[in-house]
């Protein structure tokens, strides 16, 4: 007999053979109806696989936030199904759920089209009316190499190949058609429901390879509901509107280029845009008692290797070898500097916590295929700042850093979410105490802060447990900005000490973090967040002065004068155009503010203000004008 206990606190009894359909009829045969999945401890189940001991339970339905993932995987296998039936001879490769849908990869000679999604989409529709059931077989492995390979499907004999020998095969049965997976799977097509929709072919390598056979990678979405899936695709079209790669070069912030793979070209805008972020936040970091440094980024091989970085992170690194025969790399992160500089001379607790920061130029390789605008780049600037300090400051200095980055947040348009706390990893430096201890303080710190830690199982670095802040855009899409991590590693490799009170030596303990994580992602980020429509004082140019007649350049030069004396960055518009062009043109440019004059303003000395997006304007005086503006385009940490 096994123990199980339900939700509600209730333990019962069941036979050790129990399916989780057993559990679910003897509560409810309608519920045995209902019932998607069962979770044991945490593991989802096939409902009809022998649930195998006693644990936690929980019956999942198919509307459940815990079957999406699943959802979708038997989406991508009725899609599989419904391509191998209108295209045979078509191979099937890999087909996982992914955040917010699914993709699958197929062999075939000849391309599929976008035309050919809505025949899909039918036949998968088909399929899942047939309500074809679904189950389970367990195969040895070496059966299961000649039934693919019968079948024509060499790609899945060459995975089974590389499984252990003697490991048994699991492959999911779909009515007639079958493909190798481990599981679980709803008990037939039904439940997959039809709030589906095909978005994008793409070409990928065969188990990610160049040297390998090109594949077709068809992308979809799967939701639980029809109105899930509505909701979906109206973000998606948000987000492509706002897709910083085309507002970047509509607003002539940035490019990038092939002979520079990951590395971006910032335009004058651009830089602007840059600059007044880095300039707010020195501020922040001036106020919170951080001192800023700055570190080489060229260093010898052998203090990568005194760091642990050479052997842990050397296929990302940037190498080059001098004349002299010396090995160096370019920085890929900047902890290791701080620490040199900390080790100069005799460190005393009384400078603890000691806040070095550095707007840090860092390079690290990615493949090429996962670069993706200022998102995923290869050269990046981290506003990153390390607090060495004593381990009973731990939980202050967190609670501190925690409320400074979400009000940092806050100032740039972006809500904190939530802040997930990542526990340890399977490979993990330390012992099960050292985390123990490490993953209380970090949330000890969150509480401290006033925040509850959403807990992310295995998500710790390799040396300790971190927080990482969630923050929401305004289309509701979820970022990873910012992080601290606690560090005991780093300063014992490197010799890291200081004098206590107790006149002994001791090591620091390091508090590695970042608000923005780096200024290249969080400008992208942003860019996405505002659709380009910086406030007044983030955007690069503030106010144009544009022309209604060429009589009133004079005028619109003196009031451009006197915009940028009181601090505002403007540009004119003189060109011999039409206003209503003039007013386009720079709304594409997402400018938040326009001051048009012509004869009459001249006379009177007024401007008339439009803002983006608006077709109503205000007539000012400049003064006026200047004073609404100079007060919306001063910084958030500035305002009185």
């Amino acid at each position: 007999m096994i123990d199980l206990k339900f939700p509600d606190g209730a333990v019962r009894q069941y036979p050790s053979d129990a399916t989780g359909r057993d559990v679910a009829t003897s509560i409810s045969p309608s519920l045995a109806k209902k019932a998607a999945l069962v979770e044991l401890d945490g593991k989802l189940l096939d409902l009809d696989a022998p649930i195998g001991g006693s644990g936690a339970l929980k019956i999942i339905m198919r509307d459940s936030p815990e079957a999406l993932d699943t959802l979708r995987h038997d989406a991508s296998h009725v899609m599989a199904e419904a391509v191998q039936q209108l295209f045979p001879g078509t191979q099937v490769t890999i087909g996982p759920a992914i955040e917010d849908g699914f993709y699958y990869d197929f062999a075939r000679d000849e391309p599929f089209s976008t035309d050919d999604f809505a025949k899909i989409e039918k036949r998968m529709a088909e399929i899942v009316d047939r309500d074809e059931k679904i189950r389970r077989e367990v195969l040895p492995r070496d059966e299961a190499i000649a039934r693919f390979e019968a079948m024509g499907e060499k790609y899945k004999a060459e995975i089974i190949r590389d499984l252990p020998e003697g490991e048994d095969i699991s492959v999911y049965h779909q009515g007639e058609w079958q493909d190798l997976c481990r599981g679980p799977h709803f008990p037939s097509t039904r439940f997959v429901g039809k709030a589906f929709k095909l978005t994008k072919l793409a070409g990928a390598y065969w188990r990610g390879d160049h040297r390998n056979q090109q594949l077709q990678r068809i992308y979809a979405t799967a939701w639980a509901t029809q109105a899930d899936l509505d909701a979906y695709l109206l973000r998606i079209e948000e987000a492509e509107k706002r897709d910083h790669r085309k507002l970047g070069r509509a607003m002539e912030l940035f490019h990038m280029q092939e002979e520079g793979r990951g590395m971006v070209f910032w335009h004058p805008k651009g830089w602007v845009l840059w600059r007044v972020l880095e300039a707010y936040m020195r501020r922040r970091l001036d106020r919170a008692g951080y001192v800023e440094v700055k570190t080489p980024q060229v260093l010898d091989r052998t203090f990568w290797e005194k760091s642990g970085h050479w052997e842990k992170y050397r296929p990302n690194m940037f190498v080059c070898e001098t004349v002299e025969g010396e090995e160096l790399s370019l920085k890929p992160m900047n902890c290791p500097g701080h620490v040199q500089i900390f080790d100069q001379g005799q460190r005393s607790y009384r400078e603890l916590p000691l806040r070095m920061a550095e707007f840090g130029a860092c390079h690290r390789y990615e493949p090429s295929g996962s670069l993706h605008g200022l998102m995923r780049v290869r050269g990046f600037t981290q506003d990153d700042a390390h607090i060495f300090c004593r381990e009973d400051q731990i939980v202050e200095e967190t609670a501190d850093f925690i409320k400074l980055a979400r009000s940092v947040h806050a100032d740039l348009g972006m809500e904190t979410a939530y802040i997930s706390l990542g526990t340890r990893p399977e490979n993990r430096a330390g012992t099960d105490e050292f985390w123990d201890k490490a993953e209380s303080l970090m949330a000890e710190a969150a509480r401290a802060a006033g925040t509850e830690p959403v807990v992310t199982e295995g998500d710790g670095a390799f040396y300790a447990p971190k927080l990482d802040f969630i923050v929401k855009d305004a289309i509701g899409r979820e970022w990873t900005c910012g992080t601290i991590q606690l560090d005991y590693v780093l300063p014992e490799r490197l010799g890291a000490e200081y004098t206590g009170e107790d006149g002994q030596k001791h090591r620091p303990v390091m508090l590695h973090r970042a608000i923005l994580g780096s200024f290249e992602r969080f400008i992208g980020i942003m860019i996405e967040n505002y659709a380009g429509a910086f406030p007044l004082w983030l955007a690069p140019v503030q106010a144009v002065v544009a022309t209604i007649t060429s009589d009133a350049d004079g005028y619109a030069e003196e009031v451009a004068a006197k915009f940028r004396a009181a601090g505002l960055r403007v540009e004119t518009d003189l060109r011999n155009e039409k206003i209503n062009y003039k007013i386009r043109e720079h709304s594409v440019g997402k400018v938040p503010a326009i001051a048009v004059v012509g004869r009459k303003e001249a006379e009177e000395g007024k401007v008339a203000i439009r803002r983006l997006g608006s077709q109503a304007q205000t007539i000012v005086s400049v003064e006026e004008a200047i004073q609404l503006l100079t007060e919306e385009a001063t910084p958030p940490d500035l305002r009185v």
